[in-house]
């Protein structure tokens, strides 16, 4: 086994578990002990955020092609050691290889796309009422940032926020999930590697809570980009107020589909069952309620079987698996209340449904067709390999369903006519529709939601604009 060594990143410096507390960083596949992290220390946090606080002077005056080329060079790194950064992946998510190196390349593009964006941060000349006056609008870096990033994207989340603030000309002090830190520190030493100045980026770890606390406390930080839970993300909203910090937050799901009778029965099953067992169905995009109309509920339900019925679970490493554990005790316990709660109020498992016992954390892809909404994962967000079906008669019934929860981040629409594709996208209250796939995020494209799933941005100009003051300057 080869694993990456385990540090904290303050002010340049690689700090390692000597004299500090540790936790164990765990293989969900095996229940193997991979490493042992260093918890950082009140003290640790304050260094890390003097330390973004200084290099902020020099890093906003670093010119924006000087900026770019830090960013293109990390991209190219990551993808020189896209197998090793894979296969840390692997190791601490239980993600197939094959898909964990898709993510790297993503990672990777993440860079390489806020490289060119980090050129084109243009101001503008207002025409003025008065001859002798120049009326102008400049961009400018928010400010140091602290960013929390969750375990279930290990490499593309940091990477966003990351490149993002780098791009920017912010520095950052970032908390990664403890359960995926090696791949978060993969991602560091690349960007350190590419010739990053020393305290622009910081990585600490430890109890999640303290450090928040700490961190959004701190006047010196000016913004928070935070991926994670509504109930986490609200808490954070909270903390933020009496210093008035910016807020980026990527929370909660619970994605609606919608599949008309006009559709294409076969690619919507493959876009489906592909993006719904995506890394184990621990995915805030994931499709989850699928709501299928009823002249054609029935060759959808046993087309989505047939499908499931191919998909082979196991450790990541191994030849031919399409499917890991899940991350974590937690999400395993969590899959059987759930599964177990549907069927008690009457829906069916037609594919699926066993938690495996043993080493790893185990659960088989499971459709329950005829869930109705008083079961829990109709309410609450699976984050597993679940995916619940159930029929619907008219547009504005499907369009009542996929609204119906406080979630809006993505939703998915399958139908062959373009008056139901525009119709449902405007009526779909959600940051993100997509339209005959599910694609939801792209380095490229704006990501967030809208109602308990968010504010803000991320990816895209809009993303890259959340970490930027606008200022009008006036001069006679």
């Amino acid at each position: 086994m080869q694993y990456t060594q385990l540090a904290l990143l303050i002010d340049g410096q690689w700090i390692d578990a000597t004299s500090r507390e540790t936790l164990e960083v765990i293989d969900p596949a095996t229940e193997q002990v991979l490493g042992k992290l260093p918890m950082a220390t009140q003290h640790d946090v304050a260094c890390a955020i003097a330390a973004a606080d200084k290099a902020f002077a020099q890093w906003r005056d670093t010119s924006a092609l000087a900026r770019s080329d830090v960013l293109r060079q990390t991209g190219a790194l990551l993808r020189q050691r896209q197998q090793q950064v894979a296969r840390t992946i692997t190791y601490e998510l239980g993600k197939p290889l094959a898909e964990a190196m898709g993510e790297v390349i993503v990672a990777a593009e993440m860079f390489e796309w806020a490289a060119e964006e980090a050129r084109r941060l243009y101001g503008r000349i207002i025409p003025s009422r008065n001859r002798d006056m120049r009326q102008m609008v400049i961009q400018e870096p928010v400010g140091p940032v602290a960013a929390f990033a969750g375990w279930n994207a290990p490499a593309i989340t940091p990477s966003r926020k990351i490149a993002g603030a780098l791009a920017a000309g912010c520095t950052m002090v970032i908390k990664p999930s403890e359960e995926t830190a090696g791949v978060a520190l993969e991602i560091a030493r690349a960007v350190v590697d590419a010739g990053l100045p020393a305290g622009v980026l910081n990585v600490v770890f430890g109890e999640p809570g303290s450090i928040s606390e700490q961190l959004m406390a701190a006047p010196e930080i000016k913004m928070v980009t935070f991926t994670g839970s509504t109930a986490i993300g609200k808490h954070l909203a909270a903390l933020a107020a009496p210093t008035l910090k910016r807020l980026t937050l990527e929370l909660g799901g619970h994605a609606p589909v919608l599949v008309f009778d006009d559709c294409d029965i076969d690619e919507a099953v493959k876009n489906i069952t592909a993006a719904k067992f995506r890394n184990s169905g621990q995915i805030c995009t994931s499709p989850t309620r699928i709501y299928v109309q009823d002249s054609i509920y029935e060759a959808f339900t046993a087309k989505m079987v047939d499908a499931v019925g191919k998909i082979t679970i196991g450790n990541g490493f191994d030849n031919d698996v399409k499917m890991g554990p899940m991350a974590n005790p937690r999400r395993h316990a969590a899959m059987k209340q759930l599964i177990d709660d549907a069927v008690a109020n009457g829906a069916r498992i037609i594919a699926g449904g066993q938690v495996i016992k043993g080493k790893g954390w185990f659960v088989e892809p499971t459709v329950i067709r005829d869930f109705n909404n008083q079961c829990i994962a109709a309410n609450t967000e699976p984050f597993g390999p679940l995916a619940l079906i159930r029929p619907f008669s008219t547009f504005d019934e499907a369009i009542s369903e996929a609204n119906r929860l406080p979630f809006g981040l993505a939703s998915y629409v399958f139908t062959l006519n373009s008056r139901t594709a525009k119709r449902a996208s405007d009526m779909i209250q959600s940051g993100v529709v997509c339209i005959n796939h599910c694609q939801a995020s792209l380095p490229e494209t704006p990501f967030g939601g809208l109602k308990d799933s968010g504010l803000g941005k991320e990816g895209g100009i809009e993303g890259l604009e959340q970490f930027l003051n606008t200022k009008y300057i006036s001069q006679l």
